[in-house]
């Protein structure tokens, strides 16, 4: 390895992001163990095993494009894995179109990191070093954190973006970039692996709101298992992310994770209003059914044109006025 270390400062100009997911998700992977316990649950790769948290580095600087801001949030890491430094940035995708010139914004956020790289080095060790034989720039690991709805078909190598690749494949720029799609994991396979990544995942998959009180049911386990520290991580991810848009019901459901100060409490409140909601919209669908089959059969009845309004109201029990709108 180098004798010197490759720089890259901290960016005093470093934006807040407006956007609550985008916010969220960049508060709770700026902690370092977060980040780490990301790689090793959804990145397959053999290198994963060999990542110790000691050696992560947060760099607190944004390389996002002007056109791009609020829209998309940045994270810039360094790890060093076996004695090697090298740099991971990840670019959370948390918009729900699938944006096919991610690979070319990939590579402009990748090359200016590696101008920023050069600068920083040249300017605390001098100019001189990056002229150097053995002088060479850090690897870096392009990530996509995605959480749109739609399936992501975006190529994963660069060049497969490029036009003419068949005739010109090897003198063609490539990379490859890590895919991270929220949406495709299996729902069992997140509440396995029962980390706060995973229960963030669980929570924020598409579509929520049809299951949610089912879904949160499946998670007490989990959440049952989450350190203090990561469980704190969750309750303000939940605060920031789900309670825009909840009716009553589900932000009675947050408001009881937010402030129970005891899991075993809040896990027996929990419980309870999740058992209660789940039975009420039992009745509901078994209302809504009789409702249905009410409507069929006078649909059926109109449609022979023997009875009139009246008599159909009194067989089916509607209304002159829900009949009229059939």
């Amino acid at each position: 390895m180098n004798s010197y270390a490759w720089v890259l400062e901290p960016d005093e100009s470093y934006e807040v992001l407006n956007n609550k997911h985008d916010t969220g998700y960049k508060y709770l992977l700026s902690v370092k163990r977060v980040f780490v316990q990301l790689l090793k649950s959804f990145v397959k790769q053999s290198w994963v095993n060999d990542i110790d948290e000691d050696n992560v580095e947060n760099i607190n600087k944004s390389f996002i494009l002007n056109d791009f801001k609020g829209k998309e949030a940045d994270l810039v890491y360094k790890i060093k894995i076996n004695e090697q430094e090298i740099f991971f940035y990840v670019l959370m995708e948390l918009q729900s179109t699938v944006d096919f010139q991610m690979p070319y914004r990939l590579l402009q956020y990748m090359m200016e990191i590696w101008r920023v790289v050069l600068h920083d080095t040249e300017t605390k060790h001098g100019p001189l070093v990056t002229k150097r034989k053995e002088f060479k720039l850090p690897n870096i690991i392009p990530c996509v954190l995605y959480s749109g709805a739609r399936k992501w078909t975006v190529p994963l190598n660069f060049k497969d973006t490029l036009a003419g690749i068949e005739r010109f494949d090897h003198h063609a720029l490539d990379f490859q970039y890590i895919l991270i799609d929220i949406s495709s994991y299996n729902q069992n396979e997140l509440l396995e692996i029962g980390n706060l990544v995973s229960a963030i995942f669980y929570m924020d998959q598409k579509p929520l709101e049809k299951a949610f009180y089912d879904r949160l049911k499946d998670m007490l386990s989990l959440l049952k298992n989450l350190s203090t520290s990561d469980y704190d991580l969750f309750k303000t991810w939940l605060k920031n992310i789900m309670t825009k848009g909840m009716n009553k019901k589900e932000t009675e459901v947050i408001e009881i994770i937010l402030y129970e100060k005891e899991t075993e409490q809040m896990i027996y409140s929990l419980e309870g209003v999740i058992l209660k909601a789940i039975q009420e919209g039992k009745a509901e669908g078994k209302a809504e059914g009789k409702l249905d089959e009410k409507m069929n059969i006078a649909k059926k009845l109109m449609d022979t044109g023997i009875l009139n309004l009246e008599q159909i109201s009194e067989v089916t029990g509607l209304s002159i006025e829900e009949l009229r709108k059939l």
